[in-house]
């Protein structure tokens, strides 16, 4: 996989398997993680032409393997970004996981590989390893498993990890492998990376962070004689104008209190993950100052770990902020907005014809009947007059 050069990009969304709502920080206006509401925003995200979902991963969730297998057969074209973790599972044995899913997918999934960053949660799943050590882990299992996966048999003697005539038996769909997308902003993630990934991802930092950020990881991808795609994560509050699109901002922690805020910020300063530091620091734990860039704001990170920005605005001006990041290289987004549901209609409805998507997103795409009626029916007799895209 080479990076994109034609200033196109694929969107993905979030199936939101740790909880979804209205309020962040708070049981108001909460949801249940039930199969049926994943069930909708999947089916949802299908219909709408999104490029795929991401799954996210840890013990807050439940399990994105398990989830992503139910939902495949209820989907026709999402493609389904699971994490395997290093460290977690054996790699002969997320081999086999790998290559099942994307059979009876029919070629839909994509990987995201999770070292993790949290060393008490990992200490749970019992990983007692530095963060480097991690990456080496890292290093291994990729080594094994993209072997494996390319149908080869696999002796392999490393620091932490082994294995002798390792085989899989039954090949995946996409050859050699499914696509490998990685986050990592230290030297050891990029490093990592470079070796063996297609898709460098970043959290939603300012543009000249992330100008910054690819500009070090194709450095390293080079180093390696290869290059990347380059992905960004980030939240997404659109509305039709710009103070609608604030309101909701601010509606959104509105049900936050400092002692919650507090209490989430000490419990993400115990991960030593680089890009986790890297989004606190955008607002260092306060409120009074979460604008940090034109229309990119950092609410969501005052008590949600990993991705912690979103883009505010008018459809206009989301899709001009996007246009900036693909513009360094950004090819694919991978976005969510709370309520997951809601948010993924109204991101596509108002912002999918503003951008310049690849065909494989998008209801160009063919995912979804064009050929109307759309809307209500006036006076049970005329049918609404379709704008032109964009319009």
């Amino acid at each position: 996989m080479t990076a994109s050069t034609d200033g196109r990009t694929d969107v993905l969304w979030f199936l939101p398997t740790h909880g979804d709502g209205r309020y962040l920080g708070a049981a108001d206006g909460a949801r249940e993680v039930s199969l049926s509401y994943l069930r909708q925003i999947a089916q949802g995200a299908d219909d709408l032409g999104y490029y795929g979902v991401l799954l996210p991963t840890g013990r807050s969730c439940e399990d994105s393997w398990v989830i992503a297998s139910a939902l495949a057969p209820l989907t026709r074209n999402l493609r389904f970004l699971v994490a395997v973790r290093p460290g977690l599972q054996e790699p002969s044995a997320a081999a086999r996981m790998a290559a099942t899913l994307d059979r009876i997918s029919d070629g839909r999934l994509l990987i995201n590989v999770v070292t993790g960053g949290d060393p008490v949660e990992l200490a749970g799943d019992g990983v007692f390893l530095s963060h480097d050590e991690r990456y080496a882990v890292t290093h291994e299992f990729l080594h094994i498993w993209r072997r494996l996966l390319s149908g080869e048999t696999v002796t392999f003697e490393g620091r932490h990890l082994r294995t002798r005539d390792g085989r899989a038996l039954f090949p995946p769909v996409q050859k050699p492998y499914p696509p490998l997308y990685f986050g990592g902003s230290s030297p050891a993630g990029m490093a990592v990376a470079a070796e063996h990934c297609d898709v460098y991802l970043t959290w939603g930092e300012p543009p000249e962070q992330v100008a910054e950020k690819i500009a070090a990881a194709r450095a390293a991808a080079e180093r390696k004689g290869k290059t990347f795609s380059y992905g960004i994560r980030l939240h997404v509050i659109v509305r039709e104008t710009e103070a609608a699109a604030w309101d909701a901002a601010e509606s959104l922690i509105s049900r936050l209190d400092d002692a919650t805020i507090a209490r989430a910020q000490e419990t993400l300063k115990r991960q030593d993950s680089v890009g986790q530091s890297r989004m606190m620091a955008l607002h260092g734990g306060k409120r009074d100052n979460l604008v940090v860039a034109p229309n990119l704001w950092a609410g969501v990170g005052l008590v949600r770990g990993g991705a912690g920005t979103a883009l505010v605005g008018s459809a206009d001006q989301v899709a001009d902020r996007m246009k900036a990041y693909i513009d360094l290289g950004i090819d694919r987004f991978i976005l969510s907005g709370y309520p997951h549901l809601e948010e993924a209609y109204r991101f596509a409805e108002l912002v999918f014809p503003k951008l310049p998507l690849r065909a494989t997103t998008g209801r160009a795409g063919g995912t979804a009947r064009n050929d109307g009626p759309f809307g209500e029916i006036i006076a049970n007799d005329l049918v609404p007059e379709r704008r032109a895209a964009g319009g």
